[in-house]
């Protein structure tokens, strides 16, 4: 093996697991064989690489690939940016990475070695956060459920999937049909709505994406935000993360739902007596429940899976809305705003399967739909990616059908649905005084657009 710049960090990052020449066969055999990524895709990530040069390495690499471009040392240091390949070693070091192994023959146990130093030290650093929880303040049942939570997490993102044969399958399958037969289990969990948990299917199922789109000021936070509310309610912990609205506006409106208080009165502080009398009440009420609010601006895919990993019993997800997040830090300067999309909707698919959880995706539409005579979306409208509608499970358009003085009629459809028939279309009537949706017999064929009603527009 040619030998290679020592580039080891120093104590007393030294005394951590890791095997440079591991690490660096990998790289070396994946830019002379590019058909070799397949065997050791499903062990690495760039996490794995303890060299941070390694891991910006793994990432050009992965790019190229991804997209079907070639790997070699050119083509990866021209997708690195001027300082990363300065920090990388230049192409001098690229070039004696390709030389250090004869073949990539022995790819998949260089990446094994790799993979296991990796998850040592993630073990290491769970076990030093476990220690700092100890030694916090706190209760012994508070710590304990912090810590096992920890392990928990580590434990579950280290698992991988392994084949089944279908004999081993049907047994469960066919315990799993008689119980929904004779109604011990549900599809999926309710959305509060009945007409929207049969156009999805039966509900919200683990590891599923389901795409909420429409044009601003239709009301699909105030939708998810009610959603969220049922789940619960029926003691299952679900979160929001809002890009767009802060904690205190989001509380607001659970409190303006759960009290039937007026929102804009409860925004200026003008309640009537009646409502002032139901505002403790509603305050009560949920303040008991496991909901989760976070309101950081400019997600990364790596900001989303933190946060969801780190919430305890998590089953479903709200993400508003996709168009808002951000490229991940060391992103190629020649990815396009849709390879960011792109790749942020496929590691949010990848999120719900790894945590079994629903993952609610709001969506922004593109503004063609407005210059339609028919208000209904179609999926050529979602905003930045056609990636979206290829990672979702199911998909549904909002757009409002008509408006009266109380309330706006809302219409749903749902053109692509995995769990059931696409093709869904229903009504709800939005009450935007009380930020609350119900479901309605109003029929919402294709017809003309209805304006918004002033002051509701959510």
């Amino acid at each position: 093996m040619t030998a290679l710049i020592d580039d080891r960090p120093e104590e007393p990052a030294q005394a951590l697991p890791w095997s440079c020449e591991a690490e660096q066969s990998v790289l070396g055999a994946l830019l002379i064989n590019n058909q070799a990524y397949d065997r050791v895709a499903d062990l690495l990530k760039r996490e794995s690489f303890f060299g941070a040069n390694h891991g910006d390495v793994w990432d050009a690499i992965t790019r190229l690939l991804l997209t079907r471009k070639p790997a070699d040392v050119v083509t990866v240091g021209d997708a690195l940016t001027t300082e990363k390949l300065q920090e990388v070693g230049g192409y001098s070091y690229l070039n004696e990475l390709a030389q250090c192994v004869p073949s990539a023959a022995n790819i998949r146990r260089y990446a094994e070695i790799v993979a296991e130093r990796a998850a040592h030290r993630s073990l290491m650093q769970t076990a030093d956060e476990a220690l700092t929880v100890s030694r916090g303040e706190g209760t012994f049942e508070d710590k304990l459920d912090q810590v096992g939570s920890l392990f928990a997490t580590l434990r579950q993102v280290g698992q991988r999937s392994r084949p089944s044969y279908i004999a081993d399958l049907l047994g469960s399958r066919c315990d799993y049909y008689n119980d929904l037969a004779a109604g011990n289990v549900q599809p999926g969990l309710s959305t509060g709505i009945p007409d929207i948990d049969r156009a999805i299917g039966g509900g919200m199922r683990p590891g599923k994406v389901i795409v909420l789109a429409a044009r601003p000021g239709v009301g699909k936070t105030s939708l998810a935000m009610q959603i969220l509310l049922h789940v619960a309610k029926s003691g299952e912990t679900a979160a929001m993360l809002s890009q767009e609205m802060e904690k205190a506006e989001l509380a607001d409106r659970l409190v303006a739902n759960e009290g039937s208080i007026g929102y804009g009165r409860l925004c200026d502080g003008k309640l009537s007596d009646s409502e002032w009398s139901r505002l403790g009440p509603a305050m009560d009420a949920l303040n008991a429940l496991p909901l989760v609010i976070d309101d950081q601006a400019a997600l990364t895919l790596h900001d989303i899976r933190t946060k969801a990993f780190g919430i305890k019993g998590l089953r479903v997800l709200a993400i508003d809305y996709l168009q808002l997040c951000a490229a991940s830090k060391g992103a190629s300067k020649h990815e396009t705003r849709n390879d960011v999309i792109s790749a942020i909707s496929r590691g949010i698919k990848a999120l719900a399967k790894d945590l079994g959880i629903t993952v609610i995706l709001l969506s922004q539409l593109n503004r063609d739909v407005e210059r339609r005579a028919t208000p209904e979306p179609n999926l050529a409208d979602l905003r930045d990616s056609g990636a979206i509608e290829q990672d979702a499970d199911a998909i549904a358009f909002l757009w409002r059908a008509r408006s009266y003085q109380s309330h706006t009629i809302v219409a749903m459809s749902v053109p692509k649905c995995r769990q059931g028939q696409p093709g869904a279309r229903l009504a709800m009537e939005f009450q935007g005084h009380y930020q609350r949706w119900k479901p309605s017999s109003e029929d919402v064929g294709h017809g003309t657009r209805a304006p918004a009603p002033d002051g509701f527009d959510s």
